[in-house]
């Protein structure tokens, strides 16, 4: 088994995600290109600086744009938003593989009765009048939902859309609206039986979706896992024997790390790049709190040495940093952290806070600040 060092390792994470040297993706195809090498990119409204999302790409992708991903999910359809580990942004295509979750969703919500009895009315609403959002039906009576009682509107739509009556038809700010599925994605697909016709097949599938999208794992509990659903560790373990023995997975030890890491087969060639003596460009970007190469923060200290806490939800007194804080990457290293605030009124970026972990604070302030205002230009154009 081959030993790297972590230095390599980090470098196999940085190239794989687009992070070190020239810009691996570009505009609007590039967002498309991402998207489909990570499998997924996480959602969350919470928009202090920008949305996860948003942040997410503007690390990676050359000359991103708001309006190209808004095209992308609501007039090309090429991306959609789903479920996937949690609310995140998907390939269009992959609308077959998440079938076994929407019948799931078909017999079990936490309202199903109140639910299934306004069900068919909405349906027919939408389909007479189009899109709609939750305030547009009053169904107001409060039932139980996964997360705490809302409104029947509410859960009902939600219901519709996780079973895959309905999906977004567009967003405005974090109000959804919805439409019929069948609008929207085509009827070759949408009729297109699930490719994974056994549990077995549906572990594998999410595992190899989960390593590539973070680049490389243990074979431990972690929470790049999580939302695969009924996944036990004999099912992990077995999983990873059978795809190593097949030459799917590539298992690599890292100097100073106890277990070994595993990253699929076909990713070998940038693990040839991170081993090689090439030198590349440092750049300096600001790491989403969500990002895919944070999914398991054990292994950015393991490889980085550096321990990142999203804290938003970490009460005020004990919150070492603040509320919502970016690791800071240049070159190679995660070299520190910054807190950005969105003036939406004024249209302007704020630096509230930045730590830096060594002495670099003073030679990388003007990047700092010039890549805050490439950050507003996109948040505001």
């Amino acid at each position: 088994m081959k030993e790297i060092t972590k230095k390599q390792a980090r470098r196999f994470l940085l190239i794989k995600h687009g992070l070190l040297g020239d810009y691996k993706f570009n505009g609007k195809q590039g967002i498309v290109d991402y998207v489909k090498q990570v499998g997924c990119v996480q959602y969350d409204p919470i928009d202090v600086c920008g949305k996860n999302h948003e942040l997410v790409l503007f690390s990676k992708i050359k000359d991103y744009s708001k309006s190209d991903m808004y095209d992308l999910l609501y007039k090309d359809r090429i991306l959609m938003d789903w479920f996937d580990k949690c609310m995140a942004i998907c390939l269009t295509d992959d609308w077959p593989y998440f079938e076994h979750d929407r019948i799931n969703a078909r017999y079990s919500n936490h309202s199903k009765k109140e639910v299934d009895a306004v069900a068919d009315e909405i349906l027919e609403h939408i389909k007479e009048n189009g899109p709609i959002c939750s305030s547009d039906i009053k169904f107001d009576k409060k039932v139980n939902w996964a997360w705490a009682p809302t409104s029947l509107s509410r859960a009902a739509l939600d219901w519709l859309f996780f079973k895959g009556d309905l999906v977004f038809h567009h967003k405005k700010n974090t109000r959804k609206y919805y439409d019929l599925a069948t609008r929207h994605i085509g009827e070759k697909l949408i009729n297109k039986k699930n490719p994974n016709t056994n549990q077995e097949e549906i572990f594998t599938w999410n595992i190899l979706r989960r390593l590539g999208s973070v680049g490389m794992l243990h074979n431990n509990a972690s929470y790049a896992f999580i939302g695969i659903r009924g996944l036990k560790t004999a099912d992990r373990s077995r999983t990873y024997k059978r795809l190593l023995e097949d030459g799917i997975l590539t298992e690599i030890k890292v100097e100073g790390v106890k277990n070994s890491f595993y990253f699929k087969s076909e990713d070998k060639h940038i693990m040839d790049l991170a081993t090689s003596n090439k030198e590349f460009k440092n750049r300096i970007e600001f790491i989403a709190p969500l990002d895919n190469i944070l999914w398991d923060r054990k292994i950015i200290i393991e490889l980085f040495d550096f321990d990142y806490k999203w804290e938003i939800y970490t009460p005020i007194k004990d919150r070492v940093y603040g509320y919502y804080v970016l690791p800071v990457l240049y070159g190679e290293d995660l070299v520190g952290r910054i807190e950005i605030r969105r003036d939406k009124k004024n249209k302007k970026m704020t630096i509230e806070n930045i730590w830096m972990d060594d002495d670099n604070k003073s030679l990388l302030i003007d990047k700092m600040e010039d890549k805050v205002s490439q950050l507003g230009n996109m948040l505001y154009n």
